[in-house]
């Protein structure tokens, strides 16, 4: 009978894999021996991985070259990194060693431009897409930056108000996109994106407002779906009406040139993730060549804005199980020494999956668990409705500490919990730090931030 934790992966997953593997019981994330890490780090710990930002966009470009050879694509591929996945500045700097663009979301970005170009990570030729319904300060910003020298930057008209607004304060000649509001999933909440301009207006909005205007070039349509890019009819759908209004618009407004097809790529959220990445851009890419062959158009370049894909892999979360808790003949709760609430609030807010596995103690008997936080609220909890499958880790013991870590956190979890501030039953943040690899590939460690002290926390809250 197989019983050790060891045994029911390898006859329930596909174990080991390109990110995990264990050695002497103890898992490793990409080869960091993480019981090392938390010897030497303590729990709770959020653990930043910053070659994998790295390994992701060569691959995504990778896809995009091969399929642009297969199709004879004629046009070119541009990958921007969406900030508002992860605004850390170890982020945004690892992803800029390779090539990329920006694209931005608010206001407060446009200040992170500024502050890399201050530090000499990017010059004023950096090309950054400014998306996103824009304030009047939004507006502001870019148009300062357009006429201080910053030449590359194309703000995505939102609404009809944007264009006037930026007409009145830059300068020079501008470039403009538009974006295209979506028509949302089925069963969504709503029929319509409320981001961008309709289908149905873009054309005379463009004759009316663009076409004779003496400073801005219309050069991109932005499209987007929040459901991401999928093998779904829904999917297709969508694009091929966001082709058929870049195919009437190329035809009289030549100067179009790009077409952004959004973000959208998921990330590993299991051991038993299928997605075909290779075959999901070739078929994107092949579909907007035919189309444009089809219409008589010059194919656009094509843009992307990964945001979780670039950053959300490189993540991890650590804690300890402090203790269990039986609750009836079925439940045990294994205890963390943290909060899911603040610390992975997507867990409770979306119910969203992460990959969990203990990180010692694989050769150990299992048993079925659910997880809680130490906040007092009852959805601070993560069982089989976050997971894929039901909990099970090695049997608690108060003798044999064991620890467990939640892997592809990289993406938004920091901004919605509320990095550095007061979080539910004053949770303190946890230790943050950095992992890379040098030119001998021995992996480096670096506290980007200690964990919060209650002193910190009270001064918050004004004592």
């Amino acid at each position: 009978m197989k019983i050790k934790y060891s045994e029911l992966i390898d006859q329930t997953l596909y174990f080991p894999t390109e990110e995990f593997n264990v050695s002497e019981n103890n898992l490793l994330f990409h080869d960091i021996p993480l019981m090392e890490v938390v010897e030497k780090f303590g729990t709770p710990l959020k653990v930043s991985y910053l070659p994998k930002i790295s390994q992701n966009i060569q691959k995504a470009k990778s896809w995009f070259k091969e399929a642009f050879e297969k199709t004879d694509y004629k046009k070119n591929y541009r990958y921007c990194y969406c900030t508002k996945s992860s605004h850390f500045n170890f982020v945004i700097e690892e992803a800029l060693k390779n090539d990329i663009s920006m694209e931005t979301s608010s206001a407060y970005d446009m200040d992170i431009v500024k502050a890399l170009y201050k530090k000499g990570k990017v010059s004023k030729d950096i090309e950054v897409i400014c998306n996103g319904f824009k304030t009047d300060d939004y507006l502001a910003k870019i148009s300062d930056m357009i006429n201080s020298g910053f030449e590359n930057i194309t703000p995505i008209l939102d609404n009809y108000r944007e264009l006037d607004k930026l007409t009145e304060s830059i300068d020079t000649t501008f470039d403009i996109g538009i974006r295209i509001a979506s028509e949302e999933e089925p069963k969504f909440e709503f029929y319509t994106s409320r981001l961008g301009i309709g289908y149905k207006d873009i054309i005379p909005y463009y004759s009316q407002k663009i076409a004779e205007h003496p400073n801005a070039r219309l050069k991109m349509l932005h499209f987007f779906i929040n459901t991401g890019i999928k093998d779904t009819a829904y999917y297709w759908n969508e694009l091929y009406k966001c082709l058929r209004v870049y195919a009437r618009l190329k035809k009289i407004a030549p100067e179009v040139n790009s077409l952004n097809i959004g973000g959208g790529f998921p990330i590993k959220t299991s051991l038993q993730f299928d997605y075909d990445y290779q075959y999901m851009v070739e078929e994107i890419v092949s579909q907007i060549k035919k189309f444009c062959e089809e219409e008589g158009v010059e194919e656009p370049n094509i843009y992307t804005e990964f945001g979780s894909f670039t950053v959300g892999e490189s993540g991890a979360n650590i804690y300890k199980i402090i203790s269990q808790k039986r609750q009836n003949d079925r439940e045990k709760w294994n205890m963390i020494d943290s909060s899911f609430m603040t610390t992975l609030p997507d867990t409770w807010a979306i119910s969203r999956h992460f990959i969990m596995l203990p990180l010692n103690r694989w050769d150990d008997t299992y048993e079925r668990v659910f997880l809680g936080g130490l906040t007092c609220d009852s959805d601070d909890y993560y069982n089989s409705e976050q997971h894929t499958n039901a909990i099970y880790l090695p049997v608690f013991s108060d003798t044999k500490p064991l620890y467990i870590g939640f892997f592809h956190t990289g993406a938004y979890q920091e901004t919605i919990g509320g990095y550095g501030g007061v979080h539910h039953c004053l949770m303190p943040q946890p230790r943050h730090i950095l992992i890379q690899k040098d030119e001998n590939g021995e992996f480096q460690y670096e506290i980007f931030r200690e964990r919060q002290e209650p002193e910190d926390v009270l001064k918050l809250l004004g004592y």
